[in-house]
């Protein structure tokens, strides 16, 4: 499997903003698009190499899906029908994205609405950056001579872009939850006391 990528280095997280994405060119944006047309073809392939790949250079990652949580056997998972349809339910947002790349605000939305939903699957934010580069190792075989380095540039800062924006949505999601535990605790309980 010898994707060198381990992250999505050489930017973190915190690192990439709005502007990095709108400094995707539009040759870069076409690059991408184009890109993702042939990678359309096999989609249900790149979901499941994707993850499995994931779960091999980054066991704790299955602790987030209790339905492969004990799974060893990483081969069985290359035939599981859940992994299968995770892959693809991974693959539509990417397909969303690529779409959206003309218009960040839907983009925005998307992302942080998705991060905020991980919060509710126990899916923390460190793992997000992960799945970017499993993608990144999944497609270059796919894509052979058509992958460059500034394909891999472009898809990488996409990637950093969607991670931030869904990390900023798992965060208002926690921030929202501690804020209604706090305002409970702080109203009294009714008391059903006689007069």
């Amino acid at each position: 499997m010898g994707c060198a990528i381990s992250g999505l280095a050489p930017k973190t997280l915190g690192e990439t903003t709005e502007e990095d994405v709108a400094h995707l060119n539009e040759k870069q944006i076409q690059m991408i698009k184009e890109s993702w047309k042939v990678i359309q073809e096999d989609i249900a392939k790149v979901g499941i190499i994707m993850f499995v790949r994931l779960f091999e250079t980054h066991p704790e990652c299955k602790d987030v899906f209790f339905l492969f949580r004990d799974v060893e056997d990483l081969e069985m998972l290359r035939t599981s029908r859940e992994l299968r349809s995770h892959g693809l339910r991974v693959m539509s947002f990417i397909e969303k994205s690529v779409a959206r790349l003309d218009q960040l605000e839907r983009l925005d939305v998307l992302a942080v609405e998705l991060g905020r939903s991980h919060y509710h699957y126990n899916a923390p934010p460190k793992y997000y950056s992960y799945v970017g580069a499993e993608f990144i190792c999944a497609v270059q075989p796919i894509l052979k001579e058509r992958w460059t380095p500034e394909l891999e540039e472009a898809w990488k800062t996409l990637f950093l872009y969607l991670s931030r924006l869904m990390q900023q949505g798992y965060q208002d999601e926690t921030s929202r939850h501690h804020h209604e535990a706090a305002s409970r605790k702080e109203r009294p309980e009714k008391r059903n006391t006689p007069r």
